[in-house]
């Protein structure tokens, strides 16, 4: 990272996610001032009460740009897109922008966020590693049985790790103003693989299912996920896994000039999650 990052002041939407969280202590390790973007940070930032947005953009010279819960979702295009021309507006000089690998949507608004902000530096990424210890996989598998309304494909699982050094290295210098990076892990695994993994480092049983779509909704809705959610989460796990983010991409080698993390080493670091 630059040697000049005590100088630089990051706003970090969905600062208190799992990418915004790692991006923002990255940030800070630099000497990055960090600004929390969030509904409970402090100034407020929602993505849906555009009245938030000019105070949290205030003397910041870069943004992460997450959106919650995804680029896929209708109207988040035009929404990121909106924030992106007002932080250029307010003197931004750096964005990295969290988009999806394959998505119309995240295609759609990775256009429309680089007509306002061109130098934006884009970062694909599909399904992430730690979705198995710290998100809506975690769950079934401390029950003992992955549920997924998608086939058994094989998915190059990237370590939220090296996509927050990369966000980090792209908002603290300017080697990567308007690259594009594909983040994926070394190696495609099905989800059944990834499973056996995950029981093999834990001692845990455990199995990955498919199951329908409305199996899927209703066991969410059964775990209280507004149905919306649900039904958004079903249409974007069929876009994603239908095989064609299959192969590795070298996106993290790339940007970090070292080979992306393996899923096995990040299960073996995570294995307390699922015990």
């Amino acid at each position: 990272m630059s040697e000049n990052t005590i100088n630089e002041h990051i706003l970090v939407t969905g600062g208190t996610g799992m990418t915004g969280r790692r991006v923002g202590a990255l940030l800070r390790e630099a000497g990055a001032g960090v600004r929390v973007g969030s509904r409970a940070g402090e100034p407020r930032f929602d993505w849906h009460d555009t009245s938030t947005w000019d105070a949290v953009l205030d003397g910041v010279t870069g943004v992460y740009l997450c959106y919650h819960p995804d680029l896929a979702f209708p109207g988040a295009a035009g929404t990121v897109a909106a924030f992106a021309e007002r932080a250029a507006a307010a003197g931004v000089r750096r964005t990295a922008l969290l988009s999806g690998r394959g998505e119309k949507g995240a295609q759609d608004a990775e256009d429309r966020v680089r007509a306002a902000f061109p130098d934006t530096t884009v970062l694909r990424c599909s399904v992430f590693a730690q979705d198995f210890s710290e998100s809506f996989f975690l769950p079934p598998l401390l029950e003992g049985v992955l549920t997924l309304p998608v086939p058994d494909v094989p998915e190059p699982f990237v370590d939220l790790d090296d996509v927050a050094r990369v966000a980090a290295a792209a908002l603290t210098g300017d080697a990567h103003r308007g690259a594009t990076y594909e983040l994926t892990g070394p190696e495609a695994l099905t989800f059944a693989e990834a499973v056996r993994l995950v029981g093999e480092v834990s001692g845990r049983r455990a199995r990955f299912l498919e199951v329908s779509p409305e199996e899927f909704v209703a066991a969410m809705s059964a775990a209280g996920a507004p149905e919306e959610l649900a039904q958004g989460l079903v249409g974007l796990l069929e876009e994603i896994l239908d095989g064609r983010n299959a192969a590795p991409a070298d996106g993290v080698a790339r940007a970090l000039g070292r080979p992306a993390t393996p899923f096995a080493e990040y299960a073996r670091g995570a294995a307390h999650a699922w015990r």
